[in-house]
């Protein structure tokens, strides 16, 4: 259930029945050579309107404006503070916490949000205490199911940044770029570099792009496809629809 083509009173009685949010939350920034700017934020929606729909469940509009300051020297992007990110998320929650919401799903598509997600969660517990809405948030590629489908169509080629699972979402979702698809990175990463840079932890934007020219992190982004895009999506807002129910499900009753 979109909540922006709800009614005050469709919130309410939504809310009532299950008193849970989910906030894609995505970035804008450059994705390759045939990746689209907004496609974390795309990725993002396209999954939690795809569970919402499913589960009967509210759906907040995606947070676009991000942290992704290593890809600043590539047009288009937009990076905010990480701090601002933080008091965003802070003011958003404050806001569905008045509404009654009690629980606030943030589902991710930008490594570099985790983070601020869970610093700003952090400060939120800190301030309200028992009454502060539980919140949970989960990238769509932990889901076990959404990993399958990478390793299978992928391997090592999904690489850590424009990866060909979440180009196949956009392809799927969206308008394909009349672009020369890329040849394969020089390498593959190696499993060093996967946990050194978990997170998006890269190093300012002129070295990033320095050693990524063409924005691209290990992936070969050539290999995506719309149908494999269909079935990330489907086989992630599934898992996310039980993630969810399980998740409103754990949260205590007020004292």
């Amino acid at each position: 259930m979109n909540l922006l083509t709800l009614t005050s009173a469709e919130f309410a009685a939504a809310l009532a029945d299950k008193p849970g949010v989910i906030i894609p939350i995505g970035s804008i920034e450059q994705h390759g050579p045939m990746g689209l700017l907004g496609c974390d934020c795309l990725c993002a929606e396209a999954i939690a309107q795809e569970a919402g729909a499913r589960g009967e469940i509210l759906v907040a509009p995606v947070l676009a404006y991000t942290s992704a300051q290593f890809n600043m020297d590539f047009p288009g992007t937009i990076s905010i503070r990480s701090r601002t990110l933080m008091s965003l998320i802070e003011d958003i929650v404050d806001s569905l916490h008045h509404q009654g919401v009690k629980g606030v799903y943030f589902l991710n598509a930008h490594g570099a949000n985790i983070a601020p997600i869970r610093a700003a969660t952090h400060d939120i517990y800190n301030r309200l205490g028992d009454r502060a809405p539980r919140i949970r948030c989960k990238s769509w590629w932990d889901f076990e199911a959404v990993n399958v489908i990478r390793t299978r169509e992928f391997g090592d080629w999904e690489g850590m940044h424009a990866t060909p699972s979440e180009i196949s979402i956009t392809q799927h979702s969206h308008r394909i770029p009349e672009v020369v698809a890329p040849e394969a990175p020089a390498k593959k990463l190696d499993a060093a570099f996967i946990q050194t840079h978990a997170g998006d932890f890269h190093p300012p934007a002129s070295q990033h792009k320095a050693e990524f020219p063409d924005g691209r992190v290990g992936s070969h982004s050539a290999l995506a496809s719309p149908g494999v895009g269909a079935e990330i999506v489907s086989a992630a807002a599934t898992a996310l629809v039980n993630d969810f129910n399980e998740f409103i499900a754990s949260i205590p009753a007020p004292k």
